[in-house]
């Protein structure tokens, strides 16, 4: 019986083939948004867990202020300085101290070429604690790092800016109004966890961005590697104490600066990006709902189409059930159709959108069988009224209709 009435079901749908696509294209929009919203959730966490897991686990961040994450709050918030680190080091749960003080917006000069991209003044530990290794020349010395000597390591994005195909260690190139040797290129990591691209860095000695760049002495954040055995709480616990005491805060105050390790930051990424995907995915649901709505209403039309149809069955013995059954079916083959095109696209959106966005393809199977299965539901469900109303027809005044 129910192979039967999808074959009718079948018959139907492809005789009103432009009135069946515009149907079911309600069912293809929503489940084809959901399952690329999800699919691009899932791959942006991938991609942060990744990033960040190339940070480390054994790496802290130590910022001033009271946020963990962005700018310091308020604008009196004190810095650091590279006393700071110096103390830090100091710590037996600490391996690797880099200070880090920061100028953005430099502009950046090679023969014709120029550039404009974010200085990053540290120290020779930077490179090990990120992560980063270098694809040629060298790393900084640590006389070098506290000399303010005018030496550079560049990312892979200035140097396609600056030298396109070419080698540039050995090279001069102008940081705003100083000249500084490029002595090493760090090798391409690609996008951020923000879609930030991470290779757009270069890399020069904290005291000569402090004294010649920033005109100051401050550090702006302070990256910590943690030495062998120690665990992230046992590190920031004993950065904190340290800390409390450096910047004399009394017995009951509040810390004017932040500890955070790299699972606090894929947590904090992770959260973010849940709740943006729930968000997007909920506005694209939305869609299913308005697919139903369009099904039961062509369901209706017709019902109404076919009545005399369902008189002329009713009267050779058919019963209420199987007219039922009938139409529901047909509701149902409908929203499923919807239902496997909306995956299709809903996979490609996903695909190109990985490829445009430099994250994983990750569709998870258990998304995809959910909105094939509420696909189905939806069928049911707004195809339910217009099969009873089909059934509930009075053979008599069915035969009648013209």
């Amino acid at each position: 019986m129910i192979l039967e009435a999808v074959k009718l079901a079948l018959r139907s749908i492809l005789r009103n083939k432009l009135r069946s696509f515009l149907t079911i294209l309600g069912v293809v929009i929503g489940v084809g948004a959901v399952i690329a919203m999800v699919t691009v959730g899932q791959g942006s966490s991938q991609q942060v867990s990744q990033s960040v897991s190339g940070l480390g686990s054994d790496t802290l961040t130590l910022r001033p202020g009271t946020r963990g994450f962005g700018p310091p709050t308020g604008g009196a918030t004190r810095r650091f300085e590279l006393r700071d680190a110096d103390a830090l080091a100091g710590l037996r749960q600490i391996r690797l101290v880099a200070p880090v003080a920061n100028a953005s917006g430099a502009t950046i000069v090679y023969g014709n070429s120029n550039t404009t991209a974010s200085v990053t003044g540290s120290t020779e530990a930077w490179s090990e604690i990120g992560g980063w290794s270098l694809a040629e020349g060298r790393n900084m010395t640590a006389a070098e790092a506290r000399s303010g000597a005018a030496f550079c390591i560049i990312g892979e994005t200035i140097r396609q800016k600056l030298f396109g195909p070419l080698s540039p260690i050995g090279e001069t190139i102008r940081v705003k109004k100083i000249s500084c040797q490029v002595i090493g290129l760090l090798q391409a990591k690609g996008a951020g966890s923000f879609g930030n691209d991470q290779d757009e860095v270069v890399l020069m000695p904290v005291r000569l961005v402090q004294r010649r760049l920033n005109g100051d002495n401050d550090v702006a954040s302070i990256q910590l590697a943690l030495a062998t055995g120690t665990s992230s709480e046992e590190g920031i616990a004993a950065v904190q104490d340290l800390m409390r005491d450096r910047r004399r805060i009394g017995f009951g105050e509040p810390d004017n600066f932040t500890v955070s390790d790299m699972r606090e930051v894929a947590e904090m990424l992770n959260s973010i990006n849940s709740v943006l995907s729930g968000m997007l995915s909920s506005v694209a649901a939305v869609s299913l709902l308005v697919g139903g709505i369009g099904i039961m209403n062509i369901m209706l039309v017709s019902v109404t189409e076919r009545t005399r149809e369902i008189g002329i069955r009713l009267a050779i013995g058919a019963t209420a059930t199987q007219v039922l059954t009938q139409f529901l079916v047909e509701a149902v083959v409908l929203s499923l159709l919807g239902g496997i095109a909306g995956i299709l696209v809903g996979l490609a959106l996903a695909w190109g959108a990985g490829l445009f966005m430099a994250i994983p393809f990750s569709p998870d199977p258990l998304v995809l069988l959910m909105a094939f299965t509420f696909s189905a539901v939806i069928g049911v469900i707004f195809g339910y009224f217009p099969a009873r109303r089909a059934a509930q027809l009075d053979p008599i005044e069915a035969l009648r209709h013209q």
